[in-house]
């Protein structure tokens, strides 16, 4: 059973999203909270897997919350979710350490989808989106010499270029046939990746990359 806390200051958001969500057979709704005050306050007494988190909410806003949260030893994961595509506050929540973000008006079948790949330790940024969030939000990468020498050579070659292909938004299947390679091995290698480099999952990755200046927003895959 995936246990999942609301965080939204909409009381009647909430209660759509605990509709869906309870008549699943694997997902439970354990817990909501107004503001992300609440929700860390909550936290403290409720076992939680999965955090549907706003991004602006008062007292607390989401991407503060989310950043308390990773900070929890064994804590859950965090999807936001946001009313705009590839708004700041998604990109500054994925930076917090978020697991991905999906819109408020997301189909139910996308969110279930979404919650139960956060849940398995997954990501949820879709890579087209993941190019353009990038894309827009170059300036704020700082790029050139920054790299972790240490962390990067711990990889084998065949980990730095899946490393490299997952930061450029290709999928495990573009990978695949990229580097012609089954997907499982891809998944492999991308679990060795996650590993050496203390990172929690693929949207970790592409914040790695992008911030040690490995991959720069002008890097295309091409084909």
């Amino acid at each position: 059973m995936i246990r999942v806390m609301l965080v939204d200051d909409q009381e009647l958001l909430r209660a759509g999203f605990r509709m869906v969500l309870n008549a699943q057979p694997d997902i439970e709704v354990v817990a909501e909270a107004g503001d992300g005050l609440a929700a860390l306050e909550c936290l403290k007494s409720t076992a939680v897997d999965v955090v549907l988190m706003d991004v602006r909410m008062p007292r607390m806003g989401g991407v503060e919350a989310t950043r308390a949260i990773s900070e929890i030893p064994g804590g859950p994961r965090v999807l936001i979710l946001t009313t705009f595509d590839l708004d700041e506050y998604a990109f500054a929540a994925l930076k917090a350490g978020a697991s991905g973000f999906l819109l408020k008006d997301v189909p139910p079948t996308d969110l279930l989808s979404g919650i139960r790949a956060v849940a398995s330790g997954d990501a949820v940024v879709a890579p087209s989106t993941t190019r353009r969030l990038l894309d827009r939000f170059a300036g704020q990468f700082p790029g050139g010499d920054t790299v972790d020498s240490a962390a990067v050579s711990r990889l084998t070659g065949r980990e730095r270029e899946v490393l490299l292909l997952v930061a450029r938004g290709l999928s495990n299947s573009e990978i695949a046939a990229r580097l012609d390679l089954a997907e499982g091995t891809v998944k492999t290698h991308l679990g060795r990746v996650l590993a050496k480099l203390h990172l929690r999952d693929r949207a970790q990755v592409v914040m790695f990359a992008y911030e040690s200046g490995l991959v720069t927003p002008s890097d295309r895959p091409k084909g």
